[in-house]
């Protein structure tokens, strides 16, 4: 039975969204080593927790709006961070001072933010990293980087068509995007469109290479870092486990409301899912 184990202090501010600190290949934990966590919240400001010591070590104010997405870089040197205006801004943990503000998605809610080791040389931006950020108004950008070197490039902008919408942008299915592990140099999206559906992309070759039909427009996506298929989530309580590039799909409805997230865990071998009012762990022993 899951405990609590740790209980990071209480803020007056609302958290919006969390990430784990990575830490850097092939570097195994010291002893007595904190594990961080970084956090965003509601008033604009980005706070690092160590999880060991249960106490904020950071706290940083790059946005003016509240935050909707935070990430690390693959290094866990740096943070990035969106905010419910659109303005992504990637600051650095060590010294405290915001390096970069990116308002290319200005004007619309971040809904992703991700980092990848950079998977091709040919793509022509410097850097050992690249990232994306997704809005709400169906865009995303590709951005390649070199931490130290203070670089940051973008690489490629894709907006998705879409039918207008009844309602606001806040009724509509999120846009979500992710690296694919198994596939380098594409990326996946999800969001409301003309169509429900899947597209997968090439950076190199600035083309959807295929698109995968879906029962509705997804709400959570996660692609797995073990094996080539992904999880969705759905409106209407169904979590999908999807085969790529192909296969049957399996459906699950094990869910009491909207599938909001969907993460896999880093073997792949277990899938967190979370509803308004209940978190579920699967076992994938087959990952």
């Amino acid at each position: 039975v899951p405990c609590v184990t740790r209980c990071l202090p209480i803020s007056l501010q609302s958290c919006q969204c969390l990430a784990w600190k990575p830490r850097p290949v092939g570097v195994w934990p010291r002893p007595g080593e904190s594990q961080h966590v970084v956090a965003g919240y509601s008033d604009g400001t980005v706070r690092v927790f160590s999880v060991s010591r249960t106490e904020m070590e950071l706290k940083m104010h790059p946005h003016a709006a509240a935050l909707t997405a935070v990430t690390y870089s693959t290094d866990g040197e740096m943070i990035l961070s969106g905010g419910k205006d659109g303005i992504v801004a990637v600051s650095s943990p060590r010294t405290g001072m915001t390096i970069h503000v990116l308002a290319d998605h200005k004007g619309s809610p971040i809904t992703v933010l991700q980092c990848t080791r950079k998977q091709y040389h040919e793509l022509g931006v410097e850097g050992g990293e690249l990232w994306l950020a997704a809005s709400s108004d169906r865009r995303v950008s590709v951005w390649g980087s070199d931490w130290l070197r203070d670089k940051c490039e973008l690489l490629d902008w894709l907006s998705f068509p879409a039918p207008a919408g009844p309602e606001g942008l806040d009724s509509l299915s999120p846009s979500l995007a992710a690296f694919c592990p198994w596939e380098h140099g594409v990326l996946v999206y999800v969001g409301f469109g003309l169509q429900k559906e899947a597209l997968f992309y090439s950076l190199r070759k600035k083309q959807v290479l295929r698109k995968m039909s879906l029962p509705a427009f997804a709400t959570s996506l996660s692609l797995s870092p073990a094996a080539p298929f992904m999880a969705l989530g759905f409106g209407d309580r169904l979590l999908r486990l999807q085969p790529c590039p192909a296969g049957a799909p399996q459906d699950y409805a094990g869910h009491d409301d909207t599938v909001h997230l969907c993460r896999f865990a880093p073997s792949g071998r277990r899938l967190l899912t979370a509803s308004h009012s209940a978190v579920l762990v699967w076992e994938l022993p087959g990952a």
